[in-house]
C-alpha cells in the first residue's frame, strides 16, 4: 500500500542518468541542490538536503530555500575523498504551519486562545530535545499559552523570531518523504586543476643521435617546474616491438637503427610490466618519479592496451587476440590511419576475466612505482564497462589516481567515458578556432549536465594532431592557442618542446607532424628561452595564484563589439578571485573593441570605480563606465586582468 506521505519531490538535480552514474567534484568544493518540491493542499513545508561520507555513520542536513514556483536549492561542501550520499526529505512542518496561521490570525485581531493551547502540544515534545536555555524559554512560552492573563505576552511570542529559530533546529518531520540516495565522487585538487608538459624520454639526451634516458629526464625536471608544469607525461617506455617496426616518418620498413613507435609495445625483451631497457631499469624509473615529487610534479604514465605482434601476451595468451583463417591477426586501423605494428585485443575473448585481471595487475604495478596519473591511449576501443570495473578496483585501495581519456571521438563516446569513471578528458579545442565556436563549445561543457561529471583538458597540440591553424602559424597564434586553453580551461597540455620551439612541418594536407618524433629520437635544445617560454611560464603562474583559473564552470562570454576578440568573466566559488580575460583571435593585425562589465555578476552599478590590473605587465586601468575600450596586439594578444573593486 501507497505510504501516507504528502509531500512531492521531483527533479532532483545534480544527477546523471536518473542516479546511475555519480556527480564528481574535488575537495572543498560545493554541491549545489536543486528539486521541485510540494505538499496537497497549502500546510507550510520544510525541506532539507541530507549528506554523508561513505565512512561517516550520521547524514548531515542543511535546510533548503524555496526560490519560487516550488523550486528549491540548497549547497554542501565535500571535504573529503572518497563517495558522499545524498538526498532530498521533505515534510508538512506543522510548528512552522501553526506559527504561519496564527501570525495571520492575529495580524486580523483574531482571538487565538484555542490556537495557543494547540501550540502548546508542539511546544512540548521539544523540550527533550532543546539546550538549557532554550528549554527555560519554551517553558516560559508553554507557561503564556495555557493562561489567559498572559495573553499579550503569548500572542508575541507565538510570532517570536526566537520561537521560530527553534521550529527551524528541532523540526518534527512526521510522515517525512524522501528522494532516492545519489552519489557525488570527491577527488583530489589535481583531478580539476593540472598543467601537463609531454615530451618523449628518449628524445631527453643533451647529445644529438643518443636515445635519451631516466637520468636524463631528471635533468629537465628544474626547468620543467620553473615553467609551471605539475604533470609530467611520458608516451609508453615500454619494449617497443620489432616485428612490422615502423621507421622514421610512419614508413612500415624499419631500417638498422630506428627506434619504432613507442605504442608498439611489447618484444622479446617484455611486455607492458617491464622498461625499455635504453631508457633505464625500474630503480631508476622509480627515482625519476621520486625527484619528480621533489619539484611538486607527478609523472603521468600512458597506458595503452594493445600489442606489438611481438609481445609476450601473443603467445602466452592467443586467445586475447583473434585470429583469422590464414593464422594471421588484423593490425589495428583508425581510418585512414593504420598501424601495422600494433595487433588489437580482442575484448570478446572467453578468456576475458584473466584478460581484465592482467590489465589490472598492471596498473597496480606501476602504482607501486609511485605512479598515480595514468594517460590511457584510445579507451573508446576497450568495452566502457571494462572501464568502470577498472576504474573503480584501482579507486578502492588507490583514491588519488587521476585517469584521462585520451578520446578524441564522437561527443555521447567521450561522455560516456567519463560516466564511467574518468578523471578528465581530452576535448575538441584543439580543432576550436573561432569566437562562436569557443563560446558554443564551452556553453556545453559548463551550462549542461556535462559539467557534473566530465573535467575537460584543453590541449592545442599533441603528437598525433599539428592542428592546421598551427600549420606556418605565427609566435602571436600560439600565444593566443596557450592562452585560451590556460583560461577557458583548468586543465590544460601541451607536447612540449614541439610547441614551444614552433615546430611545425606537417605531412601535405593532413593534421600530422612531418617526421614525427613519434617514430625516431628528436634532439632539441632544451634550455632554450623565447617570448613564448617565458609567455606560457608567466601563464602557468598566473594559474597557480588565481583561483578562479583553478576550475572551469565558473565562467561568462562578455559582449564586446569585436567578432575576433573574444572576452570573458571568471571566478572562484566565494567570489573572492574574479578575472576578466580578454584574447584577440587575430595572429597579423591590432583589434580593438568595447568590452561590457558584468556589474550585476560582480555586485556593483554603472558608475563604480573599477580597478582592472594586467597580471601579465603589471600594468593598471581605472574604468568608471559599464563599456570599456581595449586593444590587442599580435605582439600580445591577451590580457588577464584582475578585478578590484
Amino acid at each position: 500500500m501507497q505510504k501516507q506521505e504528502r509531500v512531492v519531490i521531483d527533479y532532483v538535480s545534480p544527477q546523471i542518468n536518473c542516479g546511475e552514474f555519480y556527480i564528481k567534484r574535488v575537495i572543498n568544493e560545493i554541491v549545489n541542490v536543486d528539486a521541485h518540491v510540494f505538499g496537497d493542499g497549502h500546510d507550510v513545508i520544510a525541506v532539507s538536503v541530507l549528506f554523508k561520507h561513505e565512512k561517516a555513520k550520521k547524514w548531515s542536513e542543511v535546510r533548503m530555500h524555496e526560490t519560487g514556483n516550488d523550486e528549491w536549492k540548497a549547497s554542501f561542501s565535500v571535504e573529503k575523498q572518497g563517495f558522499y550520499s545524498y538526498k532530498v526529505q521533505g515534510w508538512v512542518d506543522y510548528a512552522l504551519n501553526w506559527q504561519h496561521g496564527i501570525r495571520r490570525k492575529i495580524d486580523d485581531n483574531q482571538h487565538v486562545k484555542s490556537e495557543l493551547l494547540e501550540g502548546v502540544t508542539l511546544l512540548e515534545p521539544l523540550l527533550k530535545k532543546a539546550s538549557k536555555e532554550e528549554k527555560d524559554y519554551l517553558n516560559y512560552c508553554i507557561d503564556c499559552f495555557k493562561h489567559e492573563v498572559k495573553y499579550d505576552d503569548a500572542i508575541r511570542e507565538a510570532m517570536s523570531p526566537q520561537l521560530h529559530h527553534i521550529f527551524i533546529k528541532y523540526p518534527e518531520k512526521f510522515l517525512a518523504n524522501e528522494s532516492k540516495e545519489l552519489q557525488v565522487y570527491v577527488d583530489r585538487k589535481k583531478a580539476r586543476f593540472s598543467t601537463w608538459y609531454e615530451f618523449f624520454p628518449r628524445s631527453a639526451s643533451e647529445i644529438a643521435g643518443k636515445h635519451g634516458t631516466f637520468k636524463d629526464c631528471e635533468r629537465l625536471l628544474p626547468r620543467i617546474k620553473q615553467m609551471g608544469f605539475d604533470v609530467l607525461y611520458f608516451p609508453p617506455v615500454h619494449p617497443i616491438g620489432e616485428v612490422n617496426r615502423k621507421g622514421k616518418n610512419n614508413t612500415t620498413e624499419a631500417k638498422e637503427g630506428d627506434v619504432g613507435s613507442a605504442w608498439g609495445i611489447g618484444s622479446k625483451h617484455g611486455g607492458h610490466k617491464d622498461l625499455e631497457s635504453r631508457l633505464g631499469s625500474v630503480e631508476d624509473f622509480k627515482n625519476l618519479i621520486k625527484e619528480a615529487k621533489k619539484h611538486n610534479i607527478e609523472i603521468a604514465m600512458d597506458y595503452a592496451l594493445q600489442a606489438a605482434p611481438d609481445h609476450p601476451w601473443v603467445k602466452s595468451h592467443p586467445d586475447w587476440f583473434k585470429w583469422r583463417p590464414d593464422g594471421t591477426v588484423q593490425y589495428a586501423e583508425n581510418p585512414p590511419k593504420k598501424y601495422q605494428d600494433i595487433l588489437p585485443i580482442y575484448w570478446e575473448s572467453k578468456d576475458y576475466k584473466n584478460l581484465w585481471k592482467e590489465c589490472l595487475d598492471t596498473m597496480l604495478y606501476w602504482i607501486d612505482c609511485g605512479i598515480n596519473v595514468f594517460r590511457v591511449d584510445n579507451p573508446h576501443t576497450k568495452p566502457y564497462y571494462f572501464w568502470n570495473w577498472l576504474i573503480a578496483e584501482v579507486k578502492k585501495n588507490h583514491p588519488d589516481v587521476l585517469f584521462l581519456a585520451e578520446a578524441f571521438t564522437r561527443p555521447k563516446v567521450m561522455q560516456q567515458l567519463a560516466k564511467q569513471g574518468y578523471t578528465q578528458s581530452y576535448t575538441y579545442f584543439t580543432w576550436r578556432n573561432s569566437k562562436q565556436e569557443f563560446i558554443e563549445y564551452l556553453t556545453e561543457l559548463t551550462q549542461t549536465d556535462q559539467r557534473e561529471y566530465m573535467q575537460p583538458n584543453f590541449w592545442p597540440n599533441t603528437p598525433d594532431i599539428n592542428p592546421y591553424h598551427l600549420q606556418g602559424a605565427s609566435e602571436a597564434k600560439y600565444l593566443q592557442r596557450y592562452a585560451l586553453a590556460a583560461t577557458l580551461s583548468s586543465s590544460i597540455g601541451i607536447y612540449g618542446p614541439v610547441f614551444e620551439q614552433m615546430i611545425d612541418d606537417a605531412i601535405p594536407g593532413k593534421e600530422e607532424y612531418y617526421m614525427s618524433e613519434k617514430f625516431e629520437v628528436k634532439h632539441y635544445d632544451w634550455f632554450k628561452v623565447s617570448k613564448l617560454t617565458l609567455l606560457i611560464s608567466k601563464i602557468n603562474a598566473v594559474r597557480h595564484e588565481n583561483e578562479a583559473l583553478q576550475q572551469t564552470n565558473n565562467i561568462k562570454f562578455l559582449n564586446i563589439n569585436n567578432d575576433n576578440i573574444i572576452a570573458f568573466y571568471k571566478w572562484n566559488d566565494a567570489k573572492t578571485n574574479e578575472l576578466l580575460i580578454i584574447i584577440s583571435l587575430d595572429q597579423y593585425y591590432a583589434q580593438q573593441g568595447n568590452v561590457q562589465l558584468p556589474l550585476a555578476d560582480l555586485g556593483i552599478g554603472a558608475g563604480h570605480r573599477v580597478q582592472v590590473q594586467d597580471l601579465i605587465t603589471a600594468s593598471s586601468y581605472n574604468w568608471h563606465n559599464e563599456w570599456n575600450y581595449v586593444e590587442l596586439h599580435p605582439a600580445l594578444p591577451f590580457h588577464i586582468f584582475k578585478i578590484h573593486k
